[in-house]
């Protein structure tokens, strides 16, 4: 499947296979940077820069693990990975790629489910060790380094009685998944995660060929802020820290509901569907079907027992479903649903779209049909309640997220193969990519957009599928602040040219 296995990978060449050694890839040091007076477009040089914080190369021990992703179906061998300690590691990083001419990639949680965060021959500047959490209670404001996990995230807040938005898997980065928009359970209750999103830290290409820090909020730079909530994942700078606007919340009431086998996937969906998406806001719900078994998910903010049950009621009296409800503070809870990512298999392919009108009964029985004969038993379709909420109400300042007014998402994913262990699901893998592509082609009639945190490859008109009519602006927000494209990969925000 890959060119190089990670077992042949220190047996390479010192700056990796087909690579060449650039000026300055061994340097320490910090550069000195003349006074910025001048524009992001404008001709200004700046003094060479030497890359600084924990550098991992191609002929380091441990490179193999710094080098790879969560999803181990892509394998990338860059030039350099430069682990950022603080802010003008990042600054000198990307100085140091602008001046050599090499191409990069900016990475968090190393989730990026098309590979993107990392590149062959090239420079990975990676913020996943920039850590600080600083939480002003009082205001209700937290301004965290880029570097936090979802899991990491939620308990630091948590501890206080407070929440932001997350997705739902703890392992996930915080910045890469609020900056693509963000949703998971408290999505109806306190919008989405870019919602949440009042300010940020962000490492800017600057001049001819620097870079430098500026911060970013509603009373500084905020076309950008609008950009980077729903489109900030590699398209105009490097966040290295984001600041929010967190909520009070106490307690939770999480439920899971399973049911045995798919029988009675018709009316668990039709009324999940017909109802999760209405109900008290405070309940944001999640569906996961796999070949052998359903679950249910819920989340209820502020909520007992009692009241989760009644406000899921109507699904809950379908079949004979085993359901459990703990209640407790949501850090607690957030880290109890947790799977550790070496139980998760190896490689993962999605495919990520929105839906306005309930499916109809042809529609279940599509996804039926291909969960019997889904690849594996973690394969599986997941899907969010959306609808009534307070995701449909944008933030002051506005967001590039579109798709506020869907009443559900949803996504096909197959998973394979065996974490830690080089092409073991080789021979899975072309069932497990058509049975994905067959899946969402059959769905088409019943779906619109995507999702840019699950980026589809190869779909036709991806810019509007994932930003629709914010497209245009996007690129002249792009044009503004990156005007010669260093931000780029397969499915990034191009500048306009005029």
């Amino acid at each position: 499947m890959h060119d190089l296995s990670r077992r042949k990978l220190l047996k390479a060449t010192a700056v990796g296979a087909g690579a060449v050694a650039l000026p300055g890839l061994l340097s320490g040091g910090t550069p000195g940077f003349a006074a910025d007076t001048a524009g992001w477009s404008s001709s200004e040089k700046h003094p060479p820069a030497r890359l600084t914080g924990r550098i991992v190369r191609p002929q380091d021990p441990d490179y193999a693990d710094a080098s790879l992703g969560w999803d181990e179906l892509f394998v990338r061998y860059p030039l350099v990975i430069v682990f950022a300690q603080e802010t003008q590691d990042v600054v000198n990083a990307l100085t140091w790629a602008r001046q050599n001419d090499v191409a990069l990639r900016v990475r968090s949680g190393r989730h990026s489910l098309e590979g993107w965060s990392n590149v062959d021959n090239g420079i990975v500047i990676d913020v996943s060790e920039l850590k600080s959490t600083q939480i002003d209670v009082a205001a209700r404001v937290a301004r965290v380094g880029a570097g936090l996990n979802q899991l990491e995230a939620v308990t630091a807040l948590a501890e206080h009685d407070l929440a932001a938005t997350t997705g739902t898997e703890g392992s996930v980065g915080l910045s890469g998944a609020t900056l693509g928009g963000g949703f998971g359970f408290l999505t109806r209750y306190l919008g989405m995660a870019c919602d949440n999103l009042i300010g940020a830290e962000v490492v800017l290409p600057h001049g001819a060929d620097g870079a430098k820090a500026v911060e970013v909020d509603l009373h500084h730079h905020s076309d950008l802020l609008w950009a980077l909530r729903g489109a900030g994942n590699g398209n105009f700078g490097i966040v290295t820290s984001l600041t929010y606007q967190a909520a009070p919340l106490r307690s939770v009431a999480y439920l899971q509901a399973t049911w045995e086998g798919l029988d009675d996937l018709h009316g668990v969906f039709d009324t999940w569907q017909r109802s999760a998406p209405f109900t008290d806001p405070r309940l944001g719900t999640q569906l996961e079907i796999h070949k052998s078994e359903i679950l249910l998910f819920g989340v209820l903010a502020e909520g007992s027992e009692a009241e989760a049950r009644h406000l899921l009621e109507a699904v809950l009296s379908i079949g004979s479903p085993q359901v459990t409800v703990q209640l407790g503070n949501w850090g607690d809870i957030y880290s109890g649903f947790q799977v550790p990512i070496e139980d998760e298999p190896a490689n993962w392919k999605f495919f990520s779209q929105f839906t306005n009108e309930p499916f109809p009964k042809k529609a279940i029985s599509v996804i039926r049909g291909f969960m019997e004969d889904a690849p594996s038993e973690e394969s599986n379709f997941f899907t969010q309640a959306f609808g009534r909420g307070a995701q449909t109400n944008e933030p002051q300042g506005g967001t590039a997220f579109p798709h506020r007014r869907a009443l559900f998402y949803s996504e096909p994913g197959a998973g394979w193969g065996t974490r830690g262990e080089p092409d073991s699901g080789d021979a899975v893998t072309p069932i497990a990519q058509a049975w994905i592509a067959e899946f969402s082609q059959a769905l088409r009639p019943y779906v619109h957009g995507a999702y840019v945190n699950v980026p589809n490859i190869g779909m036709a008109e991806w810019e509007t599928a994932y930003w629709g009519e914010n497209f245009d602006r996007l690129r002249k927000i792009k044009a503004k602040y990156d005007p010669h494209n260093v931000f780029q990969y397969e499915q990034s925000v191009p500048p306009a040219t005029c």
